[in-house]
């Protein structure tokens, strides 16, 4: 009498919740091995897990049993070849490693026998398996694209921050989208607070985010701690700037597919969009790989920021007269024996100075700001006027949908309408061009208006008071860190030192005085030479 184990397996979590495929395989495994006069030692069940790869708990314990000196059992019963695998070459390999122990597999709908001719058709079954799973998983794939496109959520776990909430019910699925939840939510816009500004005015790195999330007692999701690459993550996510994308990776080899084919939707944001995305250029300027951390948390000045306009390398640091000055020296000049490079070198206090003093005198000077401005503060109320016209028409068309899906929806309810299924369709009609005009709103840049608004006479004039006391603070630190918002070069030459900073960067600074989400844009204010100061003889 042959011993027989069951092994029971659904693809799905959702099936092993809601269907009843496993019991009804158990007891039809069981009728067989009944009628066969096999005895069932072992049944595994593997309740939501693919048969396309072997990565399957339950599969593998199956199979280390059958290896196993003295095994429990002498023949694998399936519903179906595909319950055992979806993969033709990995099918025959284990099956080969089972018969090399006297270990058959045996399907209960497929009884081919163990003969050449069942061998035969048993690979055939495998390939057929094979590209049945291929197909059903291209046109899974293609139909989450398509939920995606119309801003729908796939069914994941959602971001930090975030929550799948019913928005809409077509057929027996309930569309999901995703919302602000506003506990999570409130956490990411402290990451971004101390990313930005610390607790002390001075921006923080990952690690003391981290840590200050977690001294507060704030966890992450199931009460985890914080660490470096949640925060990370977080920073990183373009979700909270109204941005999602769908089919990014590969899902059995987790690489990164080309751009090109991601699915972009939108989603709630939280994060002002020109915020998120000068955090993203902070990350890069702070990370190792670009920026070595020297320069991000030494207390000098320019660290970083100066360079020779000859060669275009940065400046460091050499000290002269035994220790007594410091100096701002070409580094390709310093280490070649100016070889490389003739150089330039400066002291360090008067080159602090001379920037410390254009900042204050030629930048944040009353009346300055607004004149490097106005042409920015233009086009943002420009910007911002054109959003506005085309929310309000989708606004309207919105509402009107809305109107159309009530009456027909009280059609239907009062019995004026005799065919429900074409009113069904004419209602998922409806339904999709409201979620369309949605997804078009939602697409819209929300901070335009607030930007105008902030960038005003008032909040011009207490972030300049506000910065110029800054300029001035004996805190090392402080004075870097403003230094930094504002300048990204110092080309340090010969007559005449350049300061590069852009408009961008004193527009977000400004729109910070009224609230913490800024505008963006590119142009520099350091074009003009007579903005620029030169070194003293």
């Amino acid at each position: 009498m042959k011993r027989a184990a069951l092994y029971l397996r659904v693809s799905t979590a959702r099936q092993a919740e809601k269907d009843l495929s496993i019991p009804d395989q158990q007891r039809q495994c069981e009728e067989y091995c009944g009628r066969k006069g096999w005895t069932v030692t072992k049944t595994f069940v593997e309740p939501g897990a693919s048969a396309t790869d072997d990565k399957r708990p339950v599969f593998q314990r199956m199979i280390d049993t059958a290896l196993s000196p003295g095994p429990l059992f002498d023949v694998i019963v399936v519903h179906s070849f595909s319950r055992f695998f979806r993969d033709a070459v990995s099918s025959g390999m284990y099956q080969r490693r089972l018969e090399k122990r006297g270990v058959e597999v045996v399907s209960i709908s497929q009884d081919l026998g163990n003969d050449p001719a069942g061998r035969m058709a048993k690979q055939m079954f495998a390939l057929f398996d094979e590209f049945q799973s291929a197909e059903n998983a291209k046109h899974v794939t293609r139909a989450m694209k398509e939920n995606a496109r119309q801003g729908f959520w796939n069914g994941s776990l959602p971001p930090y921050g975030y929550k799948a909430k019913g928005v809409a019910v077509r057929g027996d699925t309930v569309k999901k989208k995703l919302a602000i939840n506003e506990v999570e939510a409130t956490t990411v816009r402290t990451v971004f607070n101390l990313y930005e500004h610390g607790e002390d005015g001075s921006p923080m790195g990952l690690r003391a985010i981290a840590a200050t999330l977690n001294r507060k007692g704030l966890r992450y999701r199931k009460s985890r701690p914080f660490d470096h690459n949640l925060v990370h993550q977080i920073l990183t996510r373009t979700a909270y700037k109204g941005v999602q994308y769908f089919n990014r990776t590969d899902s059995k080899t987790r690489k990164r597919k080309p751009s090109e084919e991601w699915i972009e939707f939108a989603t709630p944001a939280f994060i002002d969009p020109a915020r998120f995305d000068r955090v993203q250029q902070q990350l890069r300027a702070r990370s190792p790989a670009v920026t070595p951390p020297r320069l991000v948390s030494s207390p000098t000045l320019l660290t970083g920021i100066a360079r020779c306009p000859l060669c275009r390398g940065g400046m460091t640091i050499r000290t002269g007269k035994g220790g007594r000055y410091r100096y701002y020296v070409c580094n390709a000049a310093a280490t070649s024996a100016k070889t490389k490079c003739p150089g330039r070198s400066i002291r360090m206090d008067l080159l602090d100075d001379i920037v410390i003093d254009h900042l204050a005198q030629r930048v944040l000077a009353p009346g300055k700001v607004e004149e490097l401005l106005a042409a920015l503060i233009d086009r943002q109320k420009s910007s911002a006027e054109s959003i506005r016209l085309r929310d309000r028409d989708l606004n309207k068309q919105q509402r009107a949908i809305e109107e159309k899906i009530n009456r027909l929806l009280d059609a239907i309810a009062d019995g004026t309408i005799g065919d429900r299924s074409l009113a069904k369709q004419k209602l998922s009609e409806l339904e999709a061009q409201r979620d369309e005009a949605i997804r078009q709103r939602g697409l819209l840049p929300r901070w335009g208006d607030d930007v105008a608004r902030r960038l005003t006479a008032a909040n011009v004039a207490r972030f300049t008071e506000a910065a110029r006391a800054r300029l001035k603070d004996p805190s090392k630190s402080l004075r870097k860190a403003l230094v930094r918002e504002f300048v990204d070069k110092i080309e340090v030459g010969e007559r005449e030192i350049k300061i590069h900073g852009s408009k961008a960067a004193l527009a977000t600074a400004v729109a910070s005085c009224g609230a913490r989400e800024v505008p963006s844009s590119v142009p520099e204010w350091w074009a003009h030479q007579d903005s620029n100061l030169g070194p003293a003889d």
